[in-house]
């Protein structure tokens, strides 16, 4: 344990405060008993009050996902300077790439001998395969701009790591490989929700007692093109499967309608926002994962971790996490989709076996446990560095 002459100062930032809830608090909590100090920036903190405990500070931050909103961006860029000239950390870690681009931005303006090390994570690059020409351009060119000002950039799938390398965004020396943010899959274990909790929330949602039921969580929006489930429920075989939405979001409108028009609404369920999504993976048949951009997917870790198969679009990452237990269908092929809910509701046994494999893959590859130590050999390399 460091003595507290020697603790380092860490500072988190992301464009969102949801970013700290549902990844960063326990890395925070690592150092915190570490002797570290830790404090955390971020826009929308007042949405999540308990963040003054799990951090020695947080800072409410004026910044916008829409990399169009330039001045409330450039607002962002100027606080986040400030907090780092009145903090003083030796490292920041960012997330998100607006937040990303923007703090080291802020550093690079720095006097060089106050500058802290930065690493970035990358969640999956904005410019990827299958993304609007437009976009991907203006994503690559700030990734590349930004990649000079970067100390360690943090890559957590094969398609952003050949990218990484292929455009030369920092120095191979740079470059660290990690699987992901980390999951706790002694909390995501099968055994760790009773079958009383499942049985009521099959009820809150007005699901019938058992039959096959299958699950997307994720915030409504177009990137997670949700509608390609209700289009495979359409044309699926088991006409009673259910299919149920955790989250919210501007597409949940369009999303009952599609369901209506079908002839679905009956069928399809919309469970809102929940702070524990294990009592419904655990009664659904398959995880479904429709989106066509993701990093590496919580949702997808969190199913197999509790021993649910996943049937999963070709977005980056998906594959890496699936492997050969569950399914991987190219993105937007509701009829592949519906194949595969299909088989999985008729072959139990072997689902279950897909299930089980997963979480032994969890557990030995992607466990917070795991993380947790690969962030302090990044965390250790650059502080001697700085040093």
């Amino acid at each position: 344990m460091t003595t507290p002459a020697q603790s380092p100062a860490l500072l988190y930032v992301s464009t969102v405060s949801s970013t700290m809830h549902h990844f960063l608090r326990p890395y925070a909590a690592h150092f915190r008993a570490e002797g570290w100090r830790v404090e955390a920036a971020a826009s929308g903190f007042e949405a999540h009050p308990d963040h003054a405990l799990a951090f020695d500070r947080v800072h409410d931050i004026p910044l916008s996902r829409s990399i169009l909103d330039v001045r409330g961006n450039l607002r962002g860029e100027r606080a986040i300077e400030q907090i780092i000239r009145e903090m003083q950390p030796d490292l920041v870690h960012v997330h998100t790439p607006i937040a990303s681009f923007l703090t080291r931005l802020a550093v690079r303006r720095m006097p060089a001998d106050r500058r802290p090390k930065v690493a970035y994570t990358a969640h999956g690059f904005h410019f990827h395969t299958g993304g609007q020409p437009l976009t991907n351009a203006i994503f690559r060119t700030a990734e590349r701009t930004a990649g000079r000002w970067t100390d360690r950039l943090v890559v957590i799938n094969d398609e952003d790591e050949a990218a990484a390398r292929r455009l030369h965004i920092v120095p191979p020396g740079k470059l660290v490989r990690m699987p992901g943010i980390g999951l706790d899959t002694g909390w995501y274990a099968p055994t760790s929700i009773g079958p009383e909790a499942v049985a009521a929330e099959r009820a809150r949602l007005d699901l019938p007692p058992a039959g096959p039921t299958f699950l997307v969580i994720g915030e409504l929006n177009a990137n997670k093109r949700q509608a390609d489930a209700i289009r495979a429920l359409a044309v699926m075989d088991h006409h009673a499967a259910q299919l149920v939405f955790l989250g919210a979001g501007r597409e949940r409108l369009p999303l009952e309608t599609l369901a209506r028009e079908r002839g679905l609404a009956g069928r399809v369920h919309f469970g809102g926002l929940v702070d524990d999504v294990r009592p419904t993976l655990l009664g659904a048949t398959s995880l479904i994962t429709t989106s066509k951009r993701e990093g590496l997917s919580r949702s997808v870790m969190e199913a197999l971790a509790l021993e649910i198969p996943v049937v999963a679009s070709s977005a980056r990452g998906n594959a890496e996490l699936v492997g050969e237990d569950g399914f991987v269908v190219e993105t937007g092929n509701a009829e592949a989709l519906a194949t595969a809910m299909d088989w999985l509701a008729e072959h139990p046994a072997e689902a279950r076996e897909f299930g089980r494999r997963g979480r032994q893959r969890m557990v030995e590859r992607y466990d917070l446990s795991h993380l947790i130590a690969r962030h302090e050999a990044l965390y250790a390399g650059m502080l001697a560095e700085r040093a």
